[in-house]
């Protein structure tokens, strides 16, 4: 999936719980600049699995969902 476009997805996800990025962070063990660079769509590369699989429990969704190609 490309970088951009998972970011947008992370990005729906986050607001649609009333998250802050902080929030989302502190939720899958990472930094507030890694969560808002992912969503910017500037990191330039993929995160690996393990970090694809923080993000989306701490987003209470499944890995599938959150690298799915349409939007959530």
């Amino acid at each position: 999936m490309a970088t951009r476009k998972l970011g947008e997805v992370v990005q729906q996800l986050r607001e649609a719980r009333g998250m802050t990025q902080a929030q989302l962070a502190e939720r899958a063990q990472l930094s507030v600049s890694f969560v808002s660079i992912l969503e910017g769509g500037q990191s330039g590369h993929n995160p690996a699995p393990a970090i694809l699989g923080r993000l989306a429990r701490a987003l209470g969704v499944t890995l599938a969902k959150l690298t799915e190609s349409e939007p959530p």
